[in-house]
């Protein structure tokens, strides 16, 4: 099997475009998954991130987390798989269409500050991406973010996440298989501690724990709009006896009242190969579905949106 696509942007303007625009084409369209090295986000930052991330969570989650945990069940008792429990610890933080940052009191000033600092080096590295994607797809520069848009501009949110040691995992997963619901998403994850896997060819594949990394992975909207030629993939975290695994996933998702649907250009040029042509719906909508069923396969998801976004009327995406 081919090895994991780790992407070098440091090479990206130089003689090496072509190949690294090859290689994320093929990461996209049989990976769904991709890691950047060398992207633009400052070493310091990332640091900076990282240990105010770890400091939050030793100082105001891990007592909490050991609380719930024993609230929930007895895990020295348990002889079979739970199917219902992530070994993980987690909070939210919303950046687009309005950030949500000053509203958590928990957080302090230095790591409030990290972050806001990380979030918007990050929507440029996500709007950068996307316009890589619609080069390779065909399709005009800006296409995917104005798909994106809505009335309000994307969403964009971080979900925080500590999976710490667990005394029985193979009893309990640190986050059940899924795919993920929205567009593409930017993961800062430890170089420590692995745990991360995504589903190739029926087998678990390990995505590799790099200091400075960034692992792109893409959404259900990503398959959506390019009809099925860029997939979303199954993944998964594993729970680890030793160590805390850190997980920063921020999600640039489409607007909540965007309308989503495939490209009429790759539609177009599809025609001869598949037949399947993906549902069109309101982003909302999707995730209201999703939200019931994200540990299920995608596909029965798409099945029910053509019904429930029949009605919908598409606007013309602007790229200009």
């Amino acid at each position: 099997m081919d090895s994991f696509p780790i992407i070098d942007m440091e090479k990206f303007n130089g003689e090496e475009r072509a190949a690294i625009m090859d290689k994320i084409k093929d990461a996209c369209e049989n990976w769904g998954f991709f890691e950047l090295v060398n992207h633009g986000i400052s070493h310091e930052l990332l640091d900076k991130v990282e240990k105010n991330t770890k400091g939050h969570y030793r100082k105001c989650m891990e007592q909490r987390f050991k609380e719930l945990v024993a609230s929930k069940t007895a895990l020295e008792e348990v002889q079979t798989e739970i199917s219902d429990l992530d070994w993980e610890s987690t909070f939210f933080l919303k950046h687009l269409p309005e950030s949500n940052m000053t509203e958590i009191p928990e957080l302090d000033d230095d790591y409030r500050a990290a972050m806001k600092e990380f979030v918007v080096e990050l929507e440029k590295l996500a709007e950068f991406l996307l316009d890589l994607l619609c080069e390779n797809l065909g399709l005009e520069k800006g296409y995917l973010k104005n798909a994106f848009y809505g009335s309000r501009g994307p969403t964009f949110g971080t979900k925080v996440s500590n999976y710490p040691p667990c005394p029985k995992p193979d009893l309990v997963k640190g986050l059940r298989a899924h795919t993920d619901a929205g567009g593409l998403i930017l993961l800062f994850q430890d170089d420590r501690v692995s745990g991360l896997q995504l589903l190739k060819d029926g087998e678990w594949i390990d995505v590799p724990p790099m200091r400075h990394s960034i692992v792109i992975n893409l959404g259900d909207q990503l398959e959506v709009i390019t009809n099925g030629k860029y997939k979303s993939v199954m993944h998964r975290v594993l729970a680890q006896t030793d160590g805390t695994r850190m997980s920063i996933a921020s999600f640039y998702n489409p607007g909540s009242d965007a309308v989503i649907y495939p490209a009429p250009t790759l539609v177009e040029q599809e025609a001869e190969e598949q037949s399947q042509v993906y549902p069109k719906f309101v982003f909302e909508d999707y995730m209201k579905l999703y939200a019931g069923l994200k540990f299920q396969a995608k596909e029965p998801r798409f099945e029910a949106m053509k019904t429930i976004g029949s009605t919908v009327t598409p606007p013309p995406i602007a790229t200009a």
